[in-house]
């Protein structure tokens, strides 16, 4: 999303790199893009690892590209804020994220696309626009997101378990309009912990809240 701020950590940087030994172990025996999910609650660092993957990768020789969940939501933002406070059912990955276009942007690097266009979110701006992605030499798409677990055709699904309780200081220092300070965005997120409860157990690893990843067999 253009315009987010990402706080990357040593943490997340340590907990990337486990993430990557097992990405490339894997690589060496696929011949397509391999596709990784990263998912768990709202500000639980899932962009900053994201980017931390993408740097450990590259480091080893293998391209990669981010596809974020937040360039999904139908509405841009603040729209997405507003329309959240007028309509209590506004929320969820089946309302107010289009899952069918990244999914069907995942499939189309998966199978070898060289270029996809998507959409990508100006926060600042609360507008969507399009972009085309140039994919030459990628060989792993990180997807990220608070439900990017539902994603069908992922080879590696790795979950935060970090409640929004436990990110409320990296929220804070994300500082993503005022959203730590606002009891209606904190009540919203307490429903969205329960929509996704269950998508620990649809893990290949769990990092934990101190960033420890552990595989699930």
């Amino acid at each position: 999303m253009k315009g987010d701020v990402l706080v990357v950590e040593q943490q997340h940087r340590r907990a990337a790199a486990e993430i990557a030994q097992a990405v490339e172990r894997a690589l060496a025996h696929e011949d397509r893009p391999y596709v990784v999910a990263l998912a768990g609650e709202s500000g639980c660092g899932k962009s900053e690892m994201a980017s931390a993957l993408a740097d450990r990768l590259l480091e080893a020789g293998f391209r990669s590209v981010i596809l974020g969940q937040d360039d999904y939501f139908v509405l841009p933002p603040r729209s997405n804020d507003a329309r959240r406070r007028a309509d209590p059912d506004w929320l969820g990955p089946h309302v107010e994220v289009r899952m069918d276009i990244l999914q069907a942007n995942v499939d189309a690097v998966r199978d070898g696309a060289t270029a996809i266009e998507k959409p990508v979110v100006d926060y600042d701006g609360d507008a969507v626009s399009r972009e085309m992605l140039n994919l030459d030499g990628v060989r792993v798409v990180i997807v990220e997101g608070t439900y990017v677990s539902l994603l069908r055709h992922v080879d590696c699904r790795v979950f935060i378990d970090r409640s929004h309780i436990e990110t409320l200081e990296h929220r804070r220092k994300r500082n993503r309009g005022g959203e730590a300070r606002d009891p209606f965005v904190e009540s919203l997120l307490a429903t969205e912990h329960k929509i996704i409860a269950g998508h620990r157990q649809l893990a290949d690893f769990v990092v934990s809240r101190d960033f420890g990843v552990v595989p699930v067999d």
